[in-house]
């Protein structure tokens, strides 16, 4: 073996230098969204003087509110009269928060991933509403559930509320559960969102 060939057994490792602020580029792709009378950002965007702000800082949960299943879900919440709601999946909480926002009391949100419930706490403690955060579903009057479609499915039949605003899947796609029809279907993008409603 040579001098400069490596040891055999081992790999040789390229280091290059990363670049200053690297931990923060993702919020150069995070930008605020407007949704009819909700606008959805991040805290280190000013929202339009004319909008109901939504400001969310998704941390290590899911959900910035631009994606076009959160948006369909955020444009149904603003057609439904004000109700008790429970949000199924609740992720960074913005479904939480700006049904808080839109009046909706109370607001329960549920998750399994702990660092989901700790975001949504946090983001409804920075927007000054309140939403109770747990891992108990409890009833409401309305559901609000952005997740796959199996899990929709499967949790329907689980809740008690008279009506669900689902979505998490594509428009070829839509939940088939028994005792449940659908009242309204927007589409955005090649995804689907439903308002359904218990037999």
């Amino acid at each position: 073996m040579y001098a400069d060939e490596p040891p055999l057994g081992f790999d040789v490792v390229e280091v290059e230098d990363v670049a200053e602020g690297w931990e923060d580029g993702w919020r150069a792709f995070h930008h605020g969204v407007r949704v009819e009378r909700l606008w959805v950002g991040p805290p280190w965007e000013e929202p339009p003087a004319d909008a109901v702000a939504v400001v969310i800082d998704p941390g290590r949960a899911f959900g910035t509110g631009a994606h076009a299943t959160t948006r369909l879900c955020l444009e149904l919440l603003q057609e439904v009269e004000p109700a008790s709601l429970l949000d199924v999946g609740c992720g960074s909480g913005v479904l939480s928060v700006a049904a808080a926002k839109l009046g909706f009391s109370p607001v329960r949100a549920v998750d399994v991933d702990e660092v989901s419930l700790e975001t949504t706490s946090a983001n409804a403690a920075a927007n000054g509403v309140s939403v109770d955060v747990g891992s108990e579903l409890r009833p409401a009057e309305l559901a609000v559930m952005n997740i796959a479609l199996d899990v929709v499915e499967r949790m329907l039949p689980q809740l008690h509320v008279e009506r669900a605003i689902t979505s998490g899947y594509l428009e070829r796609d839509g939940p088939q559960v028994d005792g449940w029809h659908v009242l309204t279907r927007r589409v955005r993008d090649g995804w689907a969102a439903d308002l359904l409603q218990r037999d």
